[in-house]
């Protein structure tokens, strides 16, 4: 049974481990409490240990106290003994091979090791199978591979209880070195980092707004920001390509129209300029991948091959909509898939151990109101999109949707148009306090700025 066999070998597996762990919750039935959190059935090798775990699961969900006799007649009433090979005589076999029940979680983790490296081994098989296929389609072979590779990583991530002096003795222990490596991130737009304070490492960051709002733009602003502080940027860019991101963060830094810095209609002055903001970028550790089409397991993969070659401290993913949903989505059910790729997208946060920046598109909703401040609800596709997040941040400009004629016939003389403002609402925070930071937009910049505080 799921004999793999590597010429004439059979794959890794450890009976009397198995043999142990199932004796052992025989004499203590508690102890299954133990090791239930991270073993699972069919991380047994034998088929008649698979079944006799399985039966005790199931009698710890019924409350079923759980001994040689008990099993023994639960696993009957199923109709699973005659698949026990030696039925009632094996329990007590079981039994007499145990060293002692007290070390039954060094016994499960040898199962649940070995059962990971059958698993590598049938994803080989699996990915040696969509090689011989020969696609035309490479990127689509490489995606299944990478979605095999990432289910065993999911099955084998599976964590247990911690006390909480653990953690705590943790930060304890800092050096310096350490802690400037944990601290969080300032965001280089002074008001957002004092209510913020600063962007957390592990966070998932949801940047929305409307079409031509400016998500993008503040989104390369930030990370143009964070890496000029000496850390290390990875930008994944699913509509722009890599010379449209260069052009809008040379604009940034220039302070000159990106399409006259394309079209080369620069003065001498400016030409200057020019030069001496591509020399600060150059010298910013930021990695852009403009590859339109692709999933977050991909991402994932990428981001971590980057973060071990030369280190990784803030990503921005732009955008979420357009992220591939990868082997067996569902095209029916967009905000199901989308629901995925958010949850996708912070666990690559967590084990990054990085912060995660995520634009996101708003519904039309906005526009339909005679309000047209951005709310939760107004998230596209998927309501788990907020669950999922720790900050949601919108950006809302009134000039948008408001003409200066019409704010002038609405609005008292002394009510200046808002013209180049815009606020950054801050619409969820899991670990601090919500509100607005005001900030100033020039467009033809490409470029946010802090407001001057009141």
């Amino acid at each position: 049974r799921r004999v793999i066999l590597l010429g004439e070998k059979l794959p890794p597996h450890d009976i009397e481990a198995e043999v142990s762990v199932i004796g052992s919750i025989i004499i203590d039935g508690d102890s299954l409490v133990k090791i239930s959190g991270f073993l699972q059935p069919s991380d047994f090798f034998s088929e008649s240990h698979e079944m006799c775990y399985q039966s005790c699961i199931e009698m710890l969900e019924r409350g079923v106290a759980i001994d040689e006799t008990t099993l023994g007649d639960f696993l009957e009433s199923e109709g699973r003994l005659s698949k026990v090979e030696g039925g009632r005589g094996y329990l007590a076999h079981m039994v007499s091979q145990v060293p002692t029940h007290l070390h039954i979680e060094y016994y499960a983790r040898v199962v649940h090791r070995t059962a990971t490296h059958r698993r590598l081994i049938s994803a080989a098989n699996d990915i040696a199978k969509i090689g011989f296929q020969n696609s035309q389609d490479v990127d689509d072979a490489l995606n299944q591979a990478e979605d095999i590779l990432y289910d065993i990583r999911s099955f084998h991530d599976s964590r247990d209880f911690v006390l909480l002096k653990d953690p705590l003795d943790y930060y304890l222990r800092f050096d310096d070195e350490e802690e400037t490596d944990r601290a969080p991130l300032p965001s280089g737009f002074p008001d957002l980092d004092d209510l913020l304070g600063g962007l957390n490492r592990s966070d998932m960051i949801v940047l929305a707004a409307r079409p031509s709002i400016g998500k993008s733009t503040l989104g390369l602003n930030i990370a143009r920001n964070i890496a000029g502080n000496g850390k290390k940027v990875a930008i994944f860019s699913l509509e722009m390509g890599v010379d449209q991101i260069a052009m809008r963060l040379l604009s940034a830094e220039a302070k000159i129209e990106t399409n006259r810095i394309r079209q080369r209609l620069t003065t001498e002055r400016e030409d200057e300029r020019v030069s001496e903001a591509i020399g600060r970028l150059s010298d910013l550790d930021i990695a852009i991948d403009d590859t339109p089409i692709q999933t977050v397991t991909e991402m994932r993969a990428k981001a971590k091959r980057l973060q071990k070659e030369r280190g990784l401290d803030f990503v921005v993913v732009d955008y979420m909509q357009l992220i591939y949903g990868g082997r067996g989505a569902n095209e029916n059910n967009r905000a199901q898939e989308v629901s995925r790729i958010s949850r996708a997208l912070k666990g690559m946060a967590r084990d990054l151990n990085v912060p995660v920046i995520a634009i996101s598109q708003l519904s039309r909703s906005i526009e339909q109101r005679q309000s047209h401040r951005p709310v939760l609800s107004d998230l596209r596709e998927s309501g788990s999109i907020e669950q999922d997040a720790d900050i949601v941040m919108f950006i809302h400009r009134e000039e948008k949707y408001i003409s200066e004629e019409e704010w002038l016939r609405s609005r008292s003389i002394e009510e200046a148009y808002p013209k180049g403002l815009s606020e950054l609402i801050i619409a969820k925070h899991r670990n601090g306090p919500i509100g607005n930071v005001n900030l100033v937009v020039q467009d033809q910049f490409a470029r946010f700025m802090s407001a001057n505080r009141q």
